[in-house]
């Protein structure tokens, strides 16, 4: 099956995803596609921008998986806009992407992203603490318990289980790209409804829009 996995980062979302796909991965930024590339060397890594590489190249994938940014979407950036008052635009990629998979994909896709500050523009299925977009049905997770937000990074670090140690990077940088990460488990999870859906065409899975 060839698989699109859309804003990559480190690959927590495809970390249970085994090698027997054709995966191909899309990330900007080039230190990060290389921390990537050396936990999966036989994925093919494109660096460049997620957003048009899924508009150009969509029709060439069975199972498209994306996590467009979230800050201007999450609550912390709503607290944020009331603090500073200085109010910043959600980026509405996001929906930009759910509305041309939907309408011109014909394969199976999920978009994932955090549990927005206002309500979602088009319908999602919640599950662990996250929005997901997807034209199949998927077992939702339990939510994950928040705390403080370095409390929140303990465990997602030790969800993905990613040794950083070798890299050179900034405390704030790993943090950042660990967080970034959707648990390992529910990547798994999701892909494997897809390909339920893929390899017995008589389930009915039903429409979430």
């Amino acid at each position: 099956m060839k698989i699109l996995n859309l804003y990559a980062g480190i690959g927590g979302n495809r970390k249970l995803w085994g090698d027997e796909h054709e995966i191909t991965a899309v990330e900007l930024n080039e230190k990060i596609a290389g921390i990537y590339k050396d936990f999966y060397p036989k994925d093919t890594m494109i660096v460049t921008d997620a957003h048009e590489y899924l508009r150009k190249n969509f029709k060439d994938y069975d199972f498209i998986w994306a996590s467009p940014p979230c800050p201007t979407h999450s609550r912390f950036n709503f607290l944020n806009n009331v603090r500073n008052k200085e109010i910043k635009y959600p980026e509405m990629s996001l929906y930009q992407e759910i509305i041309l998979l939907k309408t011109w994909f014909k394969g199976q896709w999920c978009i994932e992203n955090v549990i927005s500050y206002y309500d979602p523009l088009l319908p999602p299925i919640e599950s662990g603490s996250h929005y997901f977009w997807t034209n199949f049905v998927f077992t939702k997770r339990p939510n994950v318990k928040r705390g403080i937000r370095g409390e929140e990074h303990d465990y997602r670090l030790n969800t993905v289980e990613y040794d950083l140690s070798k890299y050179e990077l900034s405390k704030a940088f790993e943090k950042k790209i660990i967080n970034n990460c959707v648990e390992p488990e529910t990547g798994l999870e999701i892909l494997n409804c897809a390909m339920g859906v893929m390899t017995n065409k008589n389930i009915s899975q039903g429409n979430l829009f």
